[in-house]
């Protein structure tokens, strides 16, 4: 069983999607479940976890529509404005497969915005509501984000792409290391495997990415790492199966429990996509 932790899909004509611009032109086309079910099926991924795309209460609805009618997607992770009027939107947004929120933090210049007394307050509504927090997070959000873990430590938190650490040298930045280390230092924040290709850019390797993967592993363990594809963003860098052979490449001298772990287990807890499937057993 793989679970892809972390892949994307639009509707260009939705009209949201303000981040596409030319620099992203060849994956600025409509891109849906169609598209990834024979990739999904030839790479063995039977589930995935579909992430916002817009910072809009409006794209969410739109991905949860699309679960209604995909198997393959086992949950989705949506938007809503923290500093507004949480408890409403999370009404409007009630759904079986909604298992958390996803702000922009990289797209916030404000570094410390999430440590903000209102958007901890939506915050705390959120884990109220059992949804859990992504976090798009850059280098600088490291420590702000191990001070909202101090502070609401109820709330499940999973940091996207690795942080998207800087690959200009051999070994990661020191103060992305020493930060991903604080946060591993709660229990509650997992760390997804993605985006790596893309942060790296043209002539990517495995061994390109193997000193970042060895740090996460060591800070986090298996049982709070997932894989994801970032698809179809992978585009712009890779292919799906290239990313996950080279994923399986950096886990191979792991055990078979650790692999299962990183390539579904954790994903399946962190999100709980067997309870989701539970319920809709129940309906």
């Amino acid at each position: 069983m793989i679970i892809d932790a972390h892949q994307h899909f639009w509707r260009i004509d939705r009209g949201d999607y303000s981040w596409m611009d030319d620099s992203v032109a060849p994956i600025r086309r409509d891109i849906l479940p169609a598209d990834l079910s024979p990739l999904a099926e030839a790479c063995g991924v039977s589930r995935t976890v579909l992430v916002q795309a817009a910072p809009t209460c409006e794209e969410t609805l739109f991905m949860l529509s699309l679960a209604d009618e995909t198997p393959l997607i086992g949950a989705v992770i949506g938007w809503l404005d923290l500093t507004g009027d949480v408890e409403g939107q999370l009404a409007r947004l009630a759904h079986p497969k909604l298992r958390g929120i996803r702000p922009m933090l990289q797209d916030i210049a404000e570094t410390e915005w999430i440590l903000r007394p209102e958007v901890l307050a939506g915050l705390r509504k959120v884990a109220a509501a059992g949804l859990r927090l992504d976090a798009l997070a850059l280098p600088r959000h490291l420590d702000a984000l191990a001070r909202l873990a101090e502070e609401i430590p109820e709330l499940p938190i999973v940091i996207d792409h690795c942080a998207k650490p800087d690959f200009d040298g051999a070994e990661p930045d020191a103060d992305w290391r020493a930060g991903m280390a604080v946060l591993a230092a709660h229990p509650q924040v997992c760390c997804k495997l993605s985006g790596l290709a893309n942060e790296a850019g043209p002539g990517w390797t495995a061994e390109t990415l193997r000193p970042v993967f060895e740090h996460v592993l060591a800070a986090f363990g298996p049982d709070r790492l997932m894989w994801g594809s970032d698809w179809p963003v992978l585009e712009l860098a890779g292919d799906y199966r290239g990313w996950l052979e080279a994923a399986q490449e950096l886990t191979a001298s792991l055990g078979r429990a650790d692999r299962d772990a990183i390539f579904g287990g954790t994903a399946a807890r962190f999100y709980a996509l067997d309870e989701g499937e539970t319920e809709e057993a129940r309906a």
